[in-house]
């Protein structure tokens, strides 16, 4: 996988000089990314010209080299451009001591360095470097000596223990390869460090051992076969970068705006072309010989098909060459039509009983009790209303299947359009977000990170990315030790196909272990791994500890030597030395993000952009391991590459809106476009892991299938641990993700739900869809009289916005450029790399061109080497994530995460969804992820509120559905409405939870009386409904306790987070109120022996007071109506059964509500007891205030209702 070259020119560590044009308002400089030295970073405090600098960026040729471009030759805009603004920065490295551009302009007398040691050195130098930057601030790369307390020797583990160079007086850790071994640039082998050699290289050119000058190789690109390891030698063309877009030989432009080249010609022959038998394909893939019936068809590895009785058994059935070539990687199954038509015909019937109900219930008001009878009429016509919105997007539910083994077949396995069988599948970013180690333990999303290493997709195509929006040291220390367990843990996965490869999750299933294991020594490393694990949680969860104390060290240190510092200057020693109390590192060097105790520039809002590649990119080819004693298991045949894994933490300073966890996720799509630029992404919670090690293949298969390049993304379901059996809060939201999700999944798609979804790279810049088309529906006939110039102007958008990925790709014309240059800043930002990485990304995301297929792409076009990963790249990522890069762009409100709303999920995929993508709902046979779920009342009613506040904001913002475009289908546009207005059903829910209680205690109710009609609607609207929950557990696969826990809950959060996410939502709208939230803790209850102890956990919430008095309203006013009736001397049975029966259904709903209120051994807060007793108290004395001792004597007990 291919990423965009940064504006470096080659060398070692930061080469060269890396300039952009600075700021015209200030003469303020920006230093990029110094060379650093062990002792620590230096600063670059020397001052460049910005208006003279012409940037350069390098350009792949065919020998693997790179040859440079300026800004002047380069497509991207000139000196006059947007390139220019205010935000942009100056950064210059400088030549110091410790490093010294190799690459660059030197004298006839230095030598230069043999570019294959460059790279390989560079890679080493980049993930034992942290680097930290921002805005107005000095881009500093440290070289760290460790990461954490332990030590590894994984050779893509940052600060990875090795060789010591060997010149006298230096300590440095020698140059190594990506496979471990060490570098040594001579023949004597004498092993020298990478500062040591530039110095011996701008010294006298000779080797410190034997003397003799370094041999610099003609061809240093080139690999050498003479690896055992390796079997066959690479040639040239295995480093070559990948093929453009177009295959327009004449397009200059692109080839100087990206590092690419073009494809072999016989490269780009596909079945587009011809559809005639190709006689050398079939011998390639079948090895067989001319003249069916003249030679045997092969045993093995060949076509098999449908037994056939003329071909005799050992040879088997004729191929179908274009079946094979064109079978689909995913199918739509239709739910069943014994199913679907009565399920839809159920809600014809509904609708229409219950327009007529309605219509009797208006025609027929209760003259006794009018107020009752008004309240009950509006609330059931909202409450139809509100079905309406639900239930239409659910008539044309779907399922979906995948075939992962043709995937295989296209993409994994040897064709003449690719020989080496390498694979040709999509780079894939995995982005995973925290904010706080003490509420999201690091534990647990040490496990994510393990899980995601571990997944089986091509370790050269996967990157992970973990955002600490905290910027916490403990975050920082538990992902390096999970990248050095990782070396044991994922080669163990590999070889025992282990299931789930959660690391926790594994050790704790209860089954047999050894089913269907068959390798004889899988006993001996589990137990190894196990014992290893328990290690390493020991670690995990003895880093807060460690940390305090490291830096408690440090720190008095620290005083001592300012003490010592100000007696030897004579200053007065009374007062004590000011030293901050800093958090420090393992390697004894200061923590650049928040430290413990919070100081300015180090704390949560205040702290500078780090980056540190704790991993660094895999090799190419596959590095196998051994049974050397000294590792955990034995790994021989075994591939113990591992993915790239970075460390990210954006800048935050004062006085900037860091936009939560959407800032959180633009700044990792900007930091991997930069470093990595997978086509596709994956985001997922840190409690959430990958439960099925091919989930990210079967994503695949729906992006890579025909149509695939119109998908913006792929929506997995959400499945929860640690729920309780009975799952009384309804955690697992079986309705919401196997009813609903599947339903949308038959129209344009499901929603984004946050987590669990892969996304097209473009489809998040802000892109329209190829090929999108407009759904007028109801809409273009209400909006007739101004649709046709709404849609003018939108079409003339529309073209712009197709337009741009053609002028990146330089398919415009010179003019047309120039303004597409001054316009990209403004849409993305400064940073040239992430423009140059734009189309390649759209390349990349292609499928394979075929006959059908759209907008495709050469096979084996992305089985080129990825490039290697230098510190300039790095420092352009720091850049992209300072806190003023999205000044006056476009992230937030047309690219990336969308923000402004406390749901920015809901809202990202209705802008996709809008602009004319579809979605695809995934549900596979094995869990693809899993997560947890808070089982608390309390913080499920947090989180319910903070999901209803989103909506609420949805509704009167720009996002609502019923200003969609005409892109979105009418029922699509139908669900969205509904996320924006569900909330809102709280009020009148609220209300009709109280009306039996109120006709309770007047005596009246919503009727006049109970007659034969009434009754016959009520029977035919509760039968439907019934007979609609059958059906959907049918279609859909849940079970009617999980309906009905759905139905439980929906009253409870209705009548408490639903309501108070009205008046949130309408304080922010109206007033512009704030609404802030606290993170759902992730951590357990106290009791470790009862896996589910935080379900009896009572925090006391304002929210609880609305259910409550429900629950004791309804049930004072039936103990008194019973009574009432029974002393009363005309008792009105048919009043009293009609209330009882409806306060009885209010109370059915709010008993899980009442049964967490409850607690566990008798742990109920006074504070429940109080408040009922008051409640209570206060309903009585209303009812006696409303029904006076004067009536009860002349109606008895009947107790008529009169206001005061």
């Amino acid at each position: 996988m291919a990423s965009p070259r940064s504006a470096a020119t080659g060398g070692l560590g930061f080469r060269g000089n890396v300039a952009k044009q600075g700021s015209t308002q200030s003469n303020n400089t920006r230093a990029g990314a110094a060379a650093a030295a062990a002792a620590g970073a230096l600063d670059n405090s020397s001052n460049v010209s910005s208006s003279n600098n012409i940037p350069v960026h390098p350009r792949a040729r065919r020998d693997g080299r790179y040859m440079n471009l300026s800004r002047d030759d380069s497509s991207m805009g000139g000196g006059d451009s947007e390139m220019g603004s205010e935000f942009l920065y100056t950064v210059h490295i400088p030549a110091t001591p410790d490093h010294q551009p190799m690459m660059s302009a030197t004298p006839s007398s230095v030598r230069s360095m043999d570019p294959g040691i460059a790279v390989k050195a560079e890679q080493q130098f980049v993930s034992s470097t942290i680097f930290t930057g921002g805005f107005n601030s000095v881009t500093r790369g440290h070289v760290m000596e460790k990461m954490m307390e332990g030590e590894s020797n994984h050779p893509q583990l940052a600060c990875a223990r090795g060789a010591v160079c060997a010149v006298e007086g230096c300590d440095g850790n020698a140059m190594r390869d990506e496979r471990g071994e060490d570098m040594v640039p001579c023949d004597c082998q004498f092993k020298i460090c990478r500062d040591c050699y530039i110095d011996a290289l701008n010294g006298s050119g000779k080797c410190p051992g034997c003397k003799d000058e370094y041999k610099i190789l003609d061809e240093p690109m080139m690999k050498s076969s003479n690896n055992s390891s390796t079997k066959g030698a690479t040639t040239d063309t295995d480093l070559r970068a990948l093929p453009p877009p177009s295959t327009d030989s004449g397009n200059k432009n692109l080839e100087r705006r990206l590092s690419l080249l073009k494809t072999q010609p016989n490269n780009n022959n596909n079945n587009n072309q011809s559809s005639d038998f190709d006689s050398a394909r079939w011998l390639y893939q079948t090895k067989g010989t001319y003249g069916y019936g003249n030679a045997l068809w092969p045993k093995s590895d060949g076509y098999t098909g449908p037994t056939d009785t003329s071909i005799p058994p050992a040879v088997g059935a004729q191929p179908d060459f274009v079946d094979k070539a064109r079978r689909p990687l995913s199918r739509k199954i239709s739910v069943s039509a014994g199913i679907l038509s009565p399920y839809r015909l159920l809600v014809l019937i509904r609708l229409v009983a219950l327009v007529l109900f309605l219509t009797w219930r208006i025609s027929h008001p209760n003259t006794d009790a009018v107020w009752l009878w008004g309240m009950s009429v509006v609330c059931e016509v909202w409450f139809a209303f509100s079905w309406i919105l639900d239930q239409f997007p659910k008539l044309c539910p779907i399922n979906r299947s995948t075939d992962l083994q043709v995937l295989k077949e296209k993409f994994e396995m040897p064709t003449p359009e690719n020989p080496s069988g390498r694979s040709d599948l999509p780079g894939i970013d995995v982005f995973v977000s925290t904010a706080d180690p003490e509420k999201e333990p690091p534990i647990t999303t040490a496990n994510t990170i393990l899980s995601i290493l571990a997944a089986e997709y091509p370790l050269e195509k996967l990157c992970c990315y973990l955002s600490d929006d905290g910027g916490a040291l403990l975050t920082f220390e538990a992902l390096a030790e999970a990248a050095s367990f990782a070396r044991v843990w994922v080669p163990f996965c590999r070889k025992h196909l282990i299931e789930p490869r959660n690391p926790e999750t594994y050790f704790l299933l209860r089954r047999d272990p050894t089913k269907n294991k068959v390798r004889h020594d899988f006993v001996k490393d589990r137990r190894q791994v196990k014992r290893e694990y328990d290690e390493f949680k020991v670690r995990i969860n003895g880093l807060p500890e460690a940390i305090r104390r490291r830096s408690d060290a440090y720190n008095a240190h620290e005083e001592i030597l300012a003490k010592r510092t100000q007696l030897e200057t004579g200053i007065d020693g009374s007062d004590a030395p000011k030293v901050p109390k800093a958090t420090w590192m393992a390697d004894g060097t200061h923590w650049p993000g928040m430290w413990i105790q919070s100081a300015k520039e180090h704390s949560r809002g205040d702290h500078a952009g780090i980056i540190q590649v704790m991993l660094s990119p895999p090799t190419s080819e596959p590095l196998m391991g051994s049974s050397d004693n000294g590792n955990i298991i034995d790994t021989t045949d075994i591939d113990i590459r591992l993915p790239m894994l970075v460390y990210m933490s954006r800048e935050k300073r004062p006085g900037y809106d860091h936009n939560k966890k959407a800032g959180a996720m633009n700044a990792l799509v900007r930091t991997s476009a930069i470093m990595s630029n997978g086509p596709f992404m994956l985001n997922l919670d840190c409690d959430h892991y990958i439960f099925n090690s091919n989930a990210l293949r079967e994503a695949m298969c729906f992006f890579m299938d025909r149509g695939g390049d119109r998908i913006c993304y792929v929506q997995f379901p959400q499945r929860f641990e640690g729920v309780d059996p009975n799952d009384r809060y309804a955690n697992h939201n079986t309705v919401f993700f196997d009813v609903n999700m599947r339903a949308l999944d038959g129209l344009q798609g499901p929603v984004y739900v946050g987590t669990g979804c892969v996304f097209r790279r473009m489809a998040l810049y802000g892109f329209d869809p190829p090929r999108a088309r407009d759904h007028g529906g109801c809409w273009s006939f209400c909006c007739c009289c101004c649709s046709r110039e709404k849609s003018k102007m939108k079409t003339l958008k529309m073209s712009q916005r197709g337009a741009e990925v053609a002028s990146l790709a330089g398919g415009m014309s010179d003019e047309d450029e120039d303004v597409e240059a001054v316009m990209l800043p403004k849409r993305y930002g400064s940073s040239v790399i992430f423009a140059a990485s734009i189309p390649v990304a759209d390349y990349q995301g292609r499928p394979l061109a075929d006959k059908g297929v759209h907008n495709g792409r050469p096979a084996g076009a992305l089985t080129v080497p990825r490039e290697p990963l230098d510190a300039s790249l790095v420092a352009e990522a720091i850049n992209v994530i300072s806190c003023f890069y999205e000044d006056k762009t476009e992230w937030g409100s047309r690219v990336g995460w969308i923000y402004g709303s406390v749901t920015e999920d809901v809202v990202t995929g209705y802008r996709m969804h809008n602009r004319g993508w579809r979605s695809i709902y995934c549900v596979t046979k094995r869990d693809a992820f899993r997560g947890t779920a808070p089982i608390n009342l309390t913080d499920r009613l947090h989180q319910v509120l903070r999901w209803a506040t989103g909506s609420v904001e949805i509704f009167f913002s720009r996002n609502n559905a019923m200003l969609a475009s005409p892109r979105m289908k009418f029922l699509q546009r139908v669900a969205y409405l509904n996320v924006g207005i569900y909330p809102f059903t709280s009020i009148f829910l609220l209300v009709y939870c109280f009306l039996p209680a109120l006709s309770l205690f007047t005596g009246q109710f919503i009727v006049q009386t109970l007659n034969l009609s009434f009754l016959i609607y009520l029977l035919i609207i509760s039968v439907c409904l019934f007979g609609l929950a059958v059906l959907e557990v049918k279609w859909s696969g849940i079970t009617l306790i999980d309906w009905w826990r759905n139905e439980q809950f929906w009253v409870i959060g209705g009548t408490s987070a639903h309501l108070a996410a009205v008046f949130q939502g309408l304080l922010k709208v109206m007033a512009g109120v704030e609404i802030s939230f606290t993170l759902t803790s992730k951590s357990g209850g106290e009791d470790e022996d009862d896996l589910y102890a935080d379900l009896y956990v009572i925090k006391w919430s304002s929210l609880f007071v609305p259910p409550l008095t429900i629950m004791l309203t309804n049930g004072i006013a039936i103990v008194v109506a019973v009574v009432r009736t029974i002393y009363s001397s005309n008792p009105e049975w048919s009043k009293l059964v009609g209330g009882v029966f409806f306060s009885l259904w209010v109370l059915m709903h709010l008993y899980p509500f009442a049964k967490g209120l409850m607690g566990k051994g008798g742990k109920t807060p006074t504070i429940i007891y109080v408040w009922s007793g008051l409640l209570a108290v206060i309903i009585s004395l209303l009812w006696v205030y409303l029904s006076p001792s004067s009536n009860s004597q002349s109606q008895g007990l009947s107790g008529g209702f009169q206001f005061p």
